[in-house]
């Protein structure tokens, strides 16, 4: 007589390779796998099983419409699954709209105050904090941790000028916010060399080894803030020949330089360069191959790169073009860990229907699988 058959099933594995297993999903599949049976949930909501799980940052991608709120839209790639993910949009009254390393960030205008609040992703639970001092329009934000832990906001630039009343040094002040006693600390101001433009329309941000890095996406200066000794380093130039325009980014273990270039080889590239934290000294790391820089333009009128963006998190760069006549475009280039080689690949399209906006807000952030099961939760 024969042995009954053994099932077969993953059902029939034990917790430990259970929980390998599941680990090695994309966020949004382990998202559906929770709600399979209770021995994945709990697998899947154990504490141990948010270390395993993948910590490759998303880009995430806000499309504002000026006119029409309703046709807000949102987005965040998901570069494990290789798929685009629609996000629910409640912006309507906000002035400006950050995200950054967790959180999303708005300020609002107030007759009384200037209104500061702030989200962790995928959250949905605004908070509000105690007034800034000053009011800002598109500031540059970042988020870091202090010696015991907790997080802290710093603000930096975006200030307005408001009947020729304040003083440059007070417009270009530094806020920092403790959320543990709603508090804003003011600290010493951007350098004047940042005066012409100093929110994140001109200046771009990077967050690396306890300094708040600020660099003019066509200036080219760079300054770094400490975060622990509350001082700027002395301005420099940070410019490789040919830029046209270029953004600062905080990879993994480096800074990136990305900016698009008159290439002595013939035509326009982008391209890649590690620079060194200490004496700003750079070098070429990649150059986006020619086909994927074609496919993100569509016309041949001379300022058809002033739409080109870049912003970028862990060993991944993305490279987008903000126009909306060819759907928002995108491609993205991934730094090996292990060999420092650079892979580029083209993102899929944004998920139809896309409607045009009049300001796109682009960041990178890593997201928790925490935040994205609790959201989960509170649905149901």
């Amino acid at each position: 007589m024969s042995e009954p058959p053994r099932p077969s099933d993953i059902t029939s594995l034990g917790s430990d390779l259970t929980e390998l297993i599941l680990s090695q999903l994309p966020i949004p599949s382990i998202v559906v796998a929770s709600s399979v049976c209770k021995l994945w949930r709990s697998v899947i909501t154990s504490p141990s099983f948010s270390s395993l799980v993948s910590k490759k940052p998303w880009f995430f991608l806000f499309g504002l419409n000026s006119i029409f709120s309703k046709n807000n839209q949102a987005f965040a790639f998901d570069p494990d699954s290789n798929s685009w993910i629609r996000l629910p949009v409640s912006l309507s009254h906000q002035e400006s709209f950050i995200g950054s390393n967790g959180f999303f960030f708005t300020t609002t205008p107030s007759t009384s105050s200037i209104n500061f609040s702030y989200a962790q992703i995928l959250k949905g639970v605004w908070r509000h904090t105690s007034p800034l001092k000053y009011s800002r329009c598109n500031p540059l934000v970042g988020v870091f941790k202090d010696s015991s832990g907790s997080p802290r906001f710093i603000v930096v630039g975006g200030v307005r000028f408001i009947g020729g009343l304040v003083d440059i040094e007070d417009r270009l002040a530094v806020e920092i916010y403790d959320p543990r006693f709603d508090s804003w600390e003011l600290c010493p101001p951007l350098p004047v060399d940042f005066r012409s433009g100093n929110s994140s329309q001109w200046l771009s941000s990077a967050l690396f080894r306890e300094k708040f890095y600020v660099f003019g996406i066509y200036s080219c200066f760079v300054s770094a803030f400490d975060l622990n000794k509350h001082y700027w380093s002395e301005v420099q130039t940070l410019r490789p020949p040919g830029v046209l325009f270029s953004f600062l980014i905080a990879c993994r273990d480096m800074l990136v330089l990305g900016g698009l270039c008159n290439s002595s080889r013939g035509g326009p590239s982008f391209n890649l360069w590690k620079v060194d934290e200490k004496s700003m000294e750079f070098s070429e790391i990649a150059i986006m191959p020619q086909g994927l820089l074609n496919c993100l333009f569509d016309s041949d009128e001379d300022d058809k790169f002033a739409s080109l963006k870049c912003v970028g998190l862990g060993n991944l760069i993305y490279v987008f073009n903000e126009e909306h006549h060819k759907l928002y475009p995108a491609c993205v280039c991934e730094i090996s860990s292990e060999s420092g080689k650079c892979s580029w690949r083209r993102v899929p399209h944004l998920p139809s229907p896309v409607n045009r906006f009049h300001k796109i807000i682009s960041f990178c952030s890593t997201v928790s699988l925490d935040s994205i099961l609790g959201t989960e939760q509170d649905r149901t």
